[in-house]
Parts: C-alpha cells; structure tokens; sequence
C-alpha cells in the first residue's frame, strides 16, 4: 500500500475512533451536569427577591410573549425591568402596555448609546441600577419559559449549591431547515472550547455562560464591576463570567430540561451574521479561530474528502491501498452519522436531517472565517442597526 493511500486511512481510522468514544460517552450519559426542569426544588422558605432584567431593541414581535411566560412564573417575589433599547418598532409601547396591567413589570426607556458601550451592555446596565432584587436574572426577548417554574428552579438550584452565577443552557427552537442545519453544529463548536464540566470545576480555567438566561446573585455582580467593566465587550456573558470565575466565586452550567426555549435565528442570513458575531465574541484572538476550523475540518469534513479522493483515485484504476483508504474514510463517515442521528434529538433538531450535518459543518466554517475577519484592523460588525468596531 502506499505512502498517500496509508496517511489516509490512518487519518480515517483516528477520526472514526474519535467518533467511537463520542458513541460511549453518549451511551454513559457523557459529563453532562444535571440539568433544570419543573420537577426541581425550589428556592427556601423565604425565597429571596430577584430582578429580571430584559434588553430589547426592536423587540415588538417577541416582548409580549416573552412577558407573558415571565409573568406566569410561580416565583413568589420577583419583579421585570424592561429596557427599551433606542427600539424604532414600538417595541416600549407593548412593554409599557404590559407594565399598565401588571405592577411587577417596570420599563425604562433609553433614547441613546454612550461611547463606548455595546446596546446590550448598557441596556443590562442601566435596568440593574433600577433593579431591587438581591438576585439579578437577565432573560433575553426571544427567550419563551415553557414552564412556570422557571425561576423557582434556578433560585433553588443557586441557593442549595451555594452557586454565585447560574446560567441555564437554552432549548433552541429550530423550526425552519437551515436552522437544523446550522445550529447544532454552531452550538457544538462552543461546547467543544466550553466544556460544562469544565466550566463547573473551580480549579480550571474556563468560564462560560450564556446570557438567554443568567443568574447572579447581587452581591458578585456589583464586585465584579457588572456591565459596565465590559461595556465594550460583544460577548458579554463569557466575560462576565470570566470575571466571576477569576475573583474566586462559583460559576455554575446547567443543561435545561424543559424550563424554556429560544428561536435564535429565523433566516440563513440571520443564522450566518449571527454565529459569525458569537464567534468572533467567544474566540478573542486570531490564532483559537483558525485552530477552530482546523479541527472542524479534520473531525466532521475529512472523512468525506478522504473518502471522495479514495474512491476516484481507486476507480480510476488505483491500487487496493486506495481502496482500503476510501472504505477506511466511508466508515469514519458512517460512524459519524450513526452518532449524530442520536445526539439530535437530544438537541431538539430534527433527527431526520441528521444527514446534513456536513453541510452544516461548511456552513459553520464560513461563520468562522466571518469572525477571523472581524479581527482583522478596521474591522468592523452591524448589530442590531448598530456598527460597532471589531478591531483597531
């Protein structure tokens, strides 16, 4: 056999054995942390008081709703601090509706950005100086709470574990094609660099956590300076965290087993700009995206490269290294896809689409070269009718 046919099967082999071990931890239920549902225990006696707090620009078809499920929570002392973000939508007059009918609900207007700051940060900001509670919970307005026990949950979960951040992993409502598409690979990218049992262990490093839905006792949000210690920052979640994590307090990932969901993206183009946003946000340097997308490329595309190449090479009258070489590649592919068709209905993505997964894989390496060019000097991203710079 020769040189190139044997570089190609052992690749093939290595990349089916990582696909193997995925099987098994999969089976053993892998090291995901316990997750949230409405059956969890609730907060103690005399449940302390949380603020919600709610950024919204341009949010007038989700901030009803998004009210609606909040205000249906059993939790029995909370109140919901909407910021009005500059919306052009009439995104305040539905809140302030809402807020006329129902005195927990408080809607701050804000008619400008200061320089400096990202939309989100200051709008989070700004409702946490309003804000009473001696628990901070920021929801975004996409977020639907499928259930009423959403908070009561997470206060329990925070306060029996001693937890000074909580973020509860969203379910994502993927209703069109090319959502299922590109989302669970898109998410799985992240989960590769964030792990949850890795984020949950005080002795490493990593720190994570995903604004949809967040939970921060007061207290710590103030020490560590809140949102305005990052208000240039894109990703604020992860750097909030980080800075939770770094004064020594407990950061805490859950997994969420039906509290509530999120539609992130209804369109191709939405779905691109944004993960190419996130991307860039959760991988600070040039040097992590490109190592990103090598990894990507090697784990979930080579198997179908490798096998393309070694099935012409063989039918153009190759010799049986070649041939070893494409099957090698083929079952690489088709362990690839036997756990794939597992992992997605665990991610609520259709499982009958469990065959684009490659497709999504090229998709998510283009987000990924958005984002490294993000990084480039003058670079520059449009948010939320907003441009904001990436690099200097």
């Amino acid at each position: 056999m020769g040189t190139i046919p044997t570089i190609l099967t052992v690749v093939s082999g290595l990349t089916a054995l990582v696909w193997l071990v995925r099987h098994v931890s999969l089976s053993q239920g892998g090291r995901v942390p316990e997750g949230l549902g409405p059956e969890s225990p609730g907060p103690p006696a005399d449940p302390p008081r949380v603020s919600v707090l709610l950024a919204a620009k341009d949010e007038r078809e989700n901030i009803g709703p998004c009210l609606q499920s909040l205000l249906a929570q059993d939790y029995p002392d909370f109140e919901v601090i909407v910021a009005d973000d500059r919306s052009a939508d009439g995104t305040g007059e539905v809140a302030a509706g809402i807020a006329a009918s129902d005195p927990r609900v408080k809607v701050l207007s804000i008619d400008t950005l200061p320089e400096g700051w990202w939309g989100k940060n200051h709008a989070i900001w700004t409702a946490s100086r309003a804000a009473t509670g001696a628990w901070l919970c920021t929801v975004d307005a996409d977020c639907r709470q499928t259930s009423p026990r959403t908070l009561s949950a997470a206060l329990g979960h925070a306060v029996a574990h001693e937890v000074d951040m909580l973020s509860i992993l969203p379910v994502l409502r993927m209703q069109g094609f090319w959502e299922n598409v590109v989302q669970p690979v898109c998410g799985a990218v992240l989960v590769y660099w964030y792990q949850p049992q890795h984020v949950n262990d005080p002795a490493r490093p990593e720190a994570y956590a995903n604004g949809t839905l967040m939970l921060i006792r007061r207290e710590v949000y103030d020490a560590v300076g809140g949102h305005e210690a990052i208000r240039g920052e894109m990703m604020e979640d992860l750097r909030l965290a980080a800075r939770v994590k770094g004064a020594g307090r407990r950061l805490r990932v859950t997994q969420n087993e039906g509290l509530y969901e999120v539609r992130m993206y209804p369109s191709l183009a939405d779905t691109m700009a944004g993960w190419s946003r996130i991307f860039w946000g959760a991988f600070p340097t040039r040097r992590r995206l490109r190592l990103t997308m090598i990894v990507l490329a090697l784990i979930s595309l080579s198997p179908y490269v490798l096998g393309l190449w070694g099935w012409l090479a063989w039918l153009a009258g190759g010799s049986t290294g070649w041939l070893v070489a494409a099957s090698a590649a083929t079952a690489a592919a088709a362990v690839q896809l036997a756990f794939i068709a597992r992992l997605y209905p665990l991610l609520k993505a259709r499982r009958s689409l469990f065959w684009t997964w490659p497709l999504g894989c090229v998709l998510a390496l283009v987000a990924l070269a958005r984002a490294y060019r993000f990084h480039r000097p003058g670079g520059a991203v449009v948010w939320r009718s907003t441009t904001y710079k990436t690099a200097d």
